[in-house]
């Protein structure tokens, strides 16, 4: 009788310390998928840069939506599912959003943008860049690399979002350098985490942020 008293008391009792949660052996097993997700974002934001800033004709322009859908979207997309399973709240919905950002992209441009005025596609733009905004905000407890991405993206989805709403081809061509910023930052912290796993040791500075 006593011991069923004291078994039940183990249970109940807040200032006993829970037992640890059994070792998800699965998603343990997964590599990390932020190396391919911020590749796949950061090459075809790349492309996609060159003509927004003007530096590519725009009869290449088409060139961008394979990379839209296969590698910008799908490949992103995926690393956001297996994000999910390893449990990183943050990279699953960065990759996830953006990957569908990239697919909406391109069915965008492949069945629906004939007629569209120019200031829906703005509206499109900036309120992909409000969800930046709040993204770069929970950056703050990532690492300098991830957090400078987000804050490039950010702008460049408003300066993106303000050119084609407002008609002005220049704030889109600054939007474009701006994209060029973000790819090459991506393409920074993506090379840091192939190389520092490859190496087994910080080769490729990324400068984790303070945890509160």
């Amino acid at each position: 009788m006593a011991g069923d008293v004291e078994a039940a008391r183990g249970t109940s009792d807040p200032t006993r310390a829970a037992p640890p949660p059994p070792t998800d052996v699965v998603a343990a097993s997964i590599a990390d998928p932020a190396p391919l997700g911020l590749a796949g974002f950061a090459l075809t934001t790349f492309v996609l840069s060159m003509f927004n800033a003007g530096l590519v004709g725009e009869a290449g322009e088409p060139v961008v939506l394979g990379l839209a859908l296969a590698y910008g979207g799908g490949a992103q997309l995926l690393a956001g599912m297996w994000e999910f399973r390893k449990g990183n709240t943050f990279g699953a919905t960065a990759f996830s959003s953006y990957g569908a950002f990239w697919i909406s992209f391109w069915a965008f441009v492949t069945f629906f943008s004939k007629g569209v005025p120019a200031t829906a596609v703005g509206l499109y733009l900036i309120a992909w860049g409000i969800f930046t905004f709040y993204m770069w905000i929970a950056s703050f407890r990532t690492n300098a690399a991830v957090m400078v991405v987000f804050l490039l993206l950010w702008i460049t989805f408003v300066l993106l979002g303000i050119g084609d709403a407002a008609g002005n081809s220049g704030v889109t061509k600054l939007g474009g350098w701006f994209g060029l910023a973000t790819a090459a930052a991506a393409w920074y912290a993506s090379f840091a985490g192939v190389t520092n796993f490859t190496f087994g040791r910080e080769i490729v500075p990324v400068r984790p942020l303070r945890q509160a």
